[in-house]
């Protein structure tokens, strides 16, 4: 039997489903998930083997206006993403309308790429009735895609039919990965996400999107994985806001992503939360070469 293999960039712009697509596509969690645009920091490769193929998915930040130093890079990474694949996914998505922002991103970063292009229609699910037709057209409209693929990254829908299509598309040759691994990322980057996914989905307003996370340490004894981390602020008045009254909210964070963390480890974890203000870091190269960006 013969084994295709490749790289697929899954790029849009932002808050289209991205992460969800490419969490669903894997068989399991790789990116963090949230409802607030900008989630994704950094070119998170996703990993699907099977017997007749292995997908290298690079789950790419939401292509936007940048505000900061931080933006900037996040945008400069997308064009990284789509250099040297195999195949390009453009996520859609069909709830909020086709629009400007799509046509930008595939004018950016997929037409002359000279590699096949598809474009997934997604949130299918959000919509009723015939609200779907003008959708995928609205997507073909964006460019010569080879497919238009309409799916639900959410309810599975479409997905067999995409992962057809994107293998087909694959050249023939060995795996990449070991087939045990399910992403490149680090072990404490993955653990400092998914504190960062729970401080998101924890808080509203803008302090989330100030928010960086970074793993001190990590050591495991006797089936019990002690993991302490720093979420790093711009400003004083966002380490408050973090720590909540009576340390409520930084304890909220701590529980949900305690349970995210044993259930990706299979451990116990004892989680220990701090708060730092580094000022500004979204915008001064130094810290953000500090962090990791």
């Amino acid at each position: 039997m013969t084994l295709r293999s490749g790289i697929v960039a899954v790029l849009g712009r932002p808050n289209v489903g991205k992460s969800t697509l490419v969490n669903a596509l894997v068989g399991q969690k790789v990116a963090i998930v949230s409802d607030k645009p900008q989630t994704t920091r950094r070119d998170i490769r996703g990993i699907r083997t099977t017997e007749e193929h292995q997908i290298v998915f690079t789950d790419t930040p939401g292509f936007h206006k940048p505000r900061t130093l931080l933006g900037s890079r996040l945008n400069e990474l997308v064009g990284e993403a789509t250099s040297g694949v195999d195949v390009i996914v453009q996520v859609v998505d069909a709830k909020a309308g086709v629009g400007r922002g799509d046509a930008y991103v595939f004018e950016r970063h997929v037409r002359d790429r000279g590699v096949p292009a598809i474009c997934a229609v997604n949130k299918l699910d959000l919509l009723k009735g015939h609200a779907e037709v003008p959708q995928l057209q609205a997507a073909a409209d964006l460019g010569a895609f080879e497919e238009i693929v309409p799916i639900s990254a959410k309810s599975g829908r479409g997905l067999d039919v995409l992962l057809r299509l994107l293998v087909e598309r694959l050249p023939e040759g060995s795996p990449l990965y070991p087939p045990d691994e399910v992403t490149d990322l680090p072990l404490d980057v993955r653990l400092a996400e998914l504190v960062r996914e729970q401080a998101l989905s924890t808080m509203r307003e803008e302090v989330p999107h100030s928010i960086a996370v970074v793993v001190e340490d990590l050591e495991e004894e006797d089936g019990l994985t002690r993991v302490t981390a720093t979420l790093v602020v711009e400003r004083d008045s966002q380490k408050g806001i973090v720590i909540g009254k009576g340390g409520s909210i930084l304890k909220a964070i701590g529980t949900r992503a305690r349970g995210e963390i044993e259930a990706l480890l299979g451990t116990r974890v004892y989680l220990d939360l701090r708060v730092k203000v580094l000022k500004e870091w979204q915008r001064d190269p130094k810290a953000l070469q500090r962090l990791g960006f």
